[in-house]
């Protein structure tokens, strides 16, 4: 390995604003046999969150692309006007406000790392998350960057009868004799990781949907003709994600139309494109004579994942890759309570924390352990983890323990209300928690910050005399790479107390909080805390 060839490691500590932001991004693909030509309109501004004396250059990344043009508002730009090394493209002495065209060419058949636009069994797809777009066009291939796409797809219309991309289709037409386009729009923001091109020769299921304001929305699903009769269950979880959506958290689907896309040759597991999922059919397809109920259910949970990150993912983002759990574990959390409010909520929550305890314990407790929120990473692709969407979503359910069903509806009404069409953070989701509750959650945030998994160990007493019953907890947290000292951490501890006939006791601490429900929330934060129950007339099971 050559010296400028070590892998970089990206730090969280180094994040900077970029200095410059998108407006719109118009792209046309003019797909061929032998290449795809790209061209991109693309309409910049000055970040006014940046300051400086002289605006900077702009720098652009890009791979496996070759560039045929540059302009800058309408003029060709000469070679001394610009540079390109290695993956970045630097525009220089650029304005405040100005438009970029940029004209490339790409070899999706060539494409075997399955990132950005290429052709498996003989159909155009994407995959653009984590950093693929840069395999399409040179571009600010990041997610805090945030800009309104129009693209126009041209394709041969035997070959390619379906051309398929973001948004809603506003115009279409013959290009020659065996040529057609599509042009589509999406009306709202998106980082380009959420960018989705598909042509193909697909057949469709469609269906529809009439949200909570009454709007109608066209529902569809592609997929190779043979699988057509295997799609009725994934439309039915479909339209029952809508709804619980609107029901559990206000969020009404916004475009006229979603898609999905299920072909056998997708890489991917599932992408949440913005209005045009692509799933891999593992994840679509059920068929009543040969799917089990674990198949049928692992079809429902991964239709709503996607579905529901519509808010949580596309409208509101992760400003960073750091913040990967800010979208996933978030929805992680949703499609679970999704699945057992369809299901049996016991059963689920048995299969998720068998999962848990057999794969993300595992995780933690070895040689790649990492926190949820990691510190630094060489390839952002090795930290679609179990810890980053499993345990993620676990502390979010303990957000939404420790401030309960109502205040946590506040909180996520406030999230997607006050961050809608920006890129943030998981500190930004805390804050708007503890804003609506009034809690102080710093020490919670250390479940962002330390990998490992806390185990807590339980000694009881009980004063039959004064009727007290004494309850201390002591937590540890096991050294992991890279952290040898850890914090105790903030861990909620739901405890209830049994008589000896298995009836629930009523609970009262010492420092005044009681319940009669049958349980109680403990704050756990000290590496050893006691709690005393007074008024307990009999010792505890």
């Amino acid at each position: 390995m050559r010296k400028n060839d070590q892998p970089k490691t990206i730090r969280l500590a180094d994040y900077k604003a970029p200095d410059y932001l998108i407006d719109t991004t118009d792209l046309r693909f003019e797909l061929n046999d032998d290449a795809t030509i790209v061209t991109a309109d693309i309409r910049f501004y000055a970040n006014p969150a940046v300051t400086g004396e002289t605006l900077p250059a702009l720098e652009l990344v890009g791979a496996d692309l070759q560039l045929l043009s540059i302009k800058m508002n309408g003029r060709l730009l000469a070679d001394t006007d610009y540079t390109i090394d290695g993956e970045r493209l630097v525009v220089y002495m650029v304005p405040e406000k100005f438009a970029l065209q940029i004209k490339t060419r790409i070899k999706p058949l060539e494409n075997t790392s399955l990132e950005g636009l290429y052709v498996s069994n003989g159909m155009y797809c994407t995959q653009c998350e984590a950093e693929g777009f840069r395999k399409i066009t040179y571009y600010l291939d990041r997610p805090d960057v945030m800009a309104k796409f129009t693209t126009t797809i041209v394709a041969d219309k035997t070959k390619y009868p379906v051309l398929l991309s973001n948004g809603n289709p506003i115009d279409s037409g013959s290009e020659g004799g065996e040529r057609h386009w599509v042009t589509w729009q999406d009306p709202f923001k998106k980082p380009c990781y959420l960018f989705a091109l598909v042509a193909g020769d697909l057949a469709v299921q469609e269906d529809s949907f009439t949200t909570c304001s009454g709007r109608d929305i066209k529902l569809q699903i592609f997929v190779e003709p043979h699988d057509l009769e295997k799609v009725h269950h994934a439309m039915d979880s479909l339209k029952r994600s809508m709804k619980w959506d609107e029901d559990v958290y206000g969020c009404e689907y916004d475009l006229d139309i979603y898609m999905i896309v299920a072909v056998s040759h997708f890489n991917m597991g599932a992408m949440e494109n913005k209005g045009l999922n692509i799933f891999n059919t593992s994840c679509v397809l059920a068929n009543p004579k040969t799917t089990t109920d674990a198949g049928f259910g692992r079809v429902e949970a991964v239709i709503a994942h996607e579905y529901f990150h519509n808010w949580s993912g596309n409208r509101v983002t992760c400003r960073d890759w750091f913040q990967l759990s800010l979208k996933e574990g978030f929805t992680v959390f949703r499609d679970q309570s999704f699945s057992a409010d369809m299901g049996s909520p016991t059963v689920c929550r048995v299969e998720d924390v068998s999962m848990l305890r057999t794969a993300q314990f595992a995780e933690d407790a070895g040689p790649m352990a990492h926190p949820v929120r990691p510190d630094s990473y060489i390839e952002i692709n090795n930290f679609y983890t179990l810890t980053v969407y499993e345990k993620g979503a676990e502390v979010v359910r303990m957000i939404y323990n420790l401030l309960g069903p109502e205040k946590f509806r506040k909180g996520s009404d406030l999230y997607f209300s006050r961050y809608d069409g920006q890129a943030v953070t998981c500190d930004d989701f805390v804050a708007v928690m503890e804003e609506v509750s009034g809690m102080d959650l710093r020490q919670f945030k250390l479940w962002y910050s330390q990998a490992g998994t806390p185990e807590i160990k339980a000694s009881t007493h009980y004063d039959e005399q004064n009727q007290r019953y004494q309850l201390t907890l002591q937590q540890s947290v096991p050294a992991t790479p890279g952290q040898q000292h850890k914090e105790p951490m903030h861990i909620p501890v739901k405890v209830g107390l049994v008589d000896a006939a298995g009836n629930d006791m009523p609970l009262s601490l010492a420092t005044g909080e009681a319940s009669d429900s049958g349980s109680l929330m403990l704050d756990l934060k000290a590496p050893e805390q006691t709690f005393e129950f007074i008024g307990v007339s009999e010792q505890p099971v």
